[in-house]
């Protein structure tokens, strides 16, 4: 637990020593990140992997990395095993792993500015309301909670980081919109005794 009565990450959540992941935006990226958990799951830490910056980090390797919730807006996502809704709509990368059902249904998630003029014209939200984030972050026993949400969505992505807090989660922020880097967020996550990595992947 938290100093503030969270359930806070790690083991003590999940109690399997697995990095309980859940994702928001099942696109290109997320993709990408599905397939590298599932073609590095058997490296060898000793290694000096192409591709991959750590195989051991911590004390946690790739192949603890556990996807237990995703969270989309695309009527062509929602609904599916994200095994399958990595490659549904208008996803387009390149496939270099064969990632077997993983048994996490895509929920609805919440939009806000997360749907830019063009992809409006090219995507379908999903019907019916946003789906209860913090309490599947909750059930799923989430340690982490990384957003690949489209450029540009501000208020989206904010919107995202208060359900990790209320949820008691770490939050990676995959875009270049400052969350990490400023200090109310980055005070909020302190006092939540939470991580935050970012902004924008490796910044």
């Amino acid at each position: 637990m938290t100093e503030n009565g969270l359930n806070g990450n790690g083991a003590s959540r999940g109690g399997d020593d697995k990095v309980r992941v859940a994702i928001v935006g099942v696109g290109n990226c997320a993709n990408s990140f599905i397939q590298g958990v599932q073609y590095y799951k058997d490296a060898d830490p000793s290694d000096q992997v192409p591709g991959l910056m750590h195989v051991d980090l911590g004390g946690y390797h790739v192949n603890d990395i556990e996807f237990v919730a995703a969270f989309d807006i695309d009527q062509e996502k929602v609904g599916k095993d994200l095994s399958e809704a990595m490659w549904s709509g208008q996803n387009d990368t390149i496939k270099f792993a064969d990632v077997p059902n993983l048994g996490v249904t895509v929920e609805r998630g919440m939009t806000l500015d997360g749907l830019g003029k063009y992809l409006k014209q090219v995507i379908t939200k999903a019907p019916g309301p946003t789906a209860d984030i913090v309490q599947i972050l909750k059930d799923t026993k989430t340690d982490v909670l990384v957003c690949y949400l489209p450029v540009g969505s501000e208020d989206a992505v904010k919107w995202y980081v208060e359900q990790a807090i209320a949820a008691g989660v770490g939050f990676v922020n995959c875009l270049p919109v400052f969350i990490a880097s400023q200090d109310y967020w980055d005070n909020r996550f302190k006092e939540a005794g939470l991580p935050i990595i970012g902004d924008d992947i490796k910044s």
